[in-house]
């Protein structure tokens, strides 16, 4: 089933897509009107970009496209006043029930069952699966199922770096479970020239941390010869994820505050990761701070503008506004967060996997399974003291595997960025001046950082520019030309 929606105004089409992943697809044609006269490229969502790596939904990268992920109905107007839904509200009223009182072992069986049933059915059609499997949690459950009822799917995991590594986790799961298991190690340059080759034929655009890594991942099921990619996202939704007193520390230290950009280069500041990112966090709202990784500062995207653009991006969150306020807790706004993020998590395999004539799907995104978790399952047996989370999860692994590595070492599927600003360096460059019309502060942030690259806090924002760059570039190439400062004050 999929839906999309269609209107014109003032001559351009007025496009909307419903990208929900609990769709069995998402149909992108309505994109194939975008011709020279209506593809106008819209500079706020390159500012979200910068500031947070996603365009907050339910904008696109097009004035005139907007892209309804979880919280956003596709059947309602989201172009003049676009309105969110909390989805997942159940998470507030979960019960509590003394241990001991729940039947463990019924409600671990009744997991397994109906994450079977999610499998068998999202896998429905496709011939030669490979599950993306970090060897975290979700994938070690997601495996459980699929070696039950889809045999045949393969395993790939992604080494980006050896900081973050669960290659030995993941493999041990596949091979106890009778899956075959492949890994893919992360080569910056390889992984780039596949996701520029790709750029042609995505329908959007998200910077996710993790968007190369798919591209190089989609590139590689296809070489391999399948025809779908598993992915075991979604479960953050309706399970929460528990804060833990660094979460509480970066909220104290989130104040919105503007801080002239000279200060990271100061000479006990520009080598040290940790500093850098605590003064990012005092120039970011609470809630943004919730979104991973080093970005732009308000103050920086300014100067990659050339004036000030970043209060047009940071006024998006008016949308989110209500809904948080009647959170009720940090960790109810934290899921608020999670919902947000399903427009680049899901996104970045969405349009890799439409790149290279891939399914992509996402059984925890299941009715079903998602309904049972938030109104059947007690809330101490989905978290537990100390921050502990995805218990139901954990019990699920526990009655096949003993203690395993991703409980010490977590963060396959990321990326090598200090390696791909090495590897890539003039090239980007080269992309940023090709696109001086839209960021002509680009160029300049790179010479004046291009030293500095080794530290990763600098790396992750080079990594924004050499996502973003060369799609806007495809498209200023393909379509009309960049907008003008006034189109962006309509939007």
């Amino acid at each position: 089933m999929t839906s999309q929606k269609r209107t014109h105004a003032l001559g351009r089409a007025r496009i909307q897509i419903n990208a929900s992943p609990y769709l069995s697809a998402v149909d992108y044609s309505p994109l194939d009107e975008l011709e020279p006269d209506n593809a106008g490229l819209d500079l706020v969502s390159i500012a979200d970009l910068l500031r947070n790596s996603f365009v907050y939904p339910p904008h696109s990268i097009y004035q005139n496209v907007k892209v309804a992920f979880s919280g956003f109905d596709s059947s309602t107007d989201l172009h003049d006043r676009p309105i969110f839904h909390f989805p997942f509200r159940a998470t507030h009223a979960r019960s509590q029930s003394p241990y001991g009182e729940a039947d463990d072992a019924a409600l671990t069986q009744t997991y397994h069952r109906l994450l079977c049933d999610a499998v068998k059915r999202s896998l429905a059609g496709l011939r030669v699966p490979w599950l993306m499997q970090s060897g975290g949690k979700d994938s070690t459950s997601m495996a459980i199922a699929i070696a039950e009822v889809r045999p045949d799917t393969a395993c790939l995991t992604y080494l980006g770096g050896t900081e973050e590594n669960e290659v030995a986790s993941a493999r041990f799961v596949a091979r106890k479970l009778g899956l075959r298991h492949e890994v893919l190690v992360c080569d910056p340059g390889r992984a780039y020239d596949r996701y520029l080759a790709m750029l042609p034929r995505m329908p959007l655009l998200t910077a996710d941390f993790a968007a190369l890594s798919y591209a190089d991942l989609a590139t590689e099921v296809r070489r391999l010869g399948g025809d779908g990619i598993v992915d075991a996202l979604g479960s953050d939704h309706y399970f929460g994820g528990p804060l833990h007193s660094k979460d509480y520390a970066l909220a104290m230290l989130s104040r919105s505050l503007r801080l002239p950009s000279s200060v990271f280069r100061w000479p006990l500041i520009r080598q040290n990761f940790k500093l850098c990112f605590a003064l990012t966090t005092l120039q970011m709202s609470k809630f943004e701070r919730f979104f991973p990784g080093s970005r732009f500062t308000d103050v920086e995207v300014d100067e990659l503008y050339g004036w000030n653009m970043s209060a047009r991006s940071r006024q998006r969150m008016e949308t989110f506004r209500a809904e948080l306020a009647a959170a009720g807790s940090t960790e109810i706004q934290r899921i608020i967060g999670f919902t947000l993020l399903e427009a680049p998590a899901m996104g970045k395999g969405m349009y890799a996997a439409k790149a290279m004539s891939l399914r992509v799907v996402y059984p925890y995104c299941n009715a079903e399974l998602r309904d049972w978790i938030l109104h059947r399952v007690p809330g101490d047996r989905v978290s537990g003291p100390g921050g502990v989370n995805k218990l139901l999860i954990r019990r699920h692994i526990a009655e096949h595997f003993s203690e395993l590595p991703y409980v010490k070492t977590k963060g396959s599927f990321r990326f090598d960025l200090r390696g791909l600003a090495r590897q890539r360096f003039d090239q980007v460059y080269a992309f940023a001046q090709q696109t001086r019309a839209i960021l002509p502060g680009a160029p300049r942030w790179l010479e004046i950082h291009r030293n500095l690259l080794d530290n990763k806090f600098f790396a992750s924002k080079f990594y924004l520019l050499a996502v973003t760059l060369p799609w806007l570039l495809s498209r200023m190439q393909l379509h009309a030309p960049p907008p003008s400062r006034e189109a962006a004050k309509e939007t």
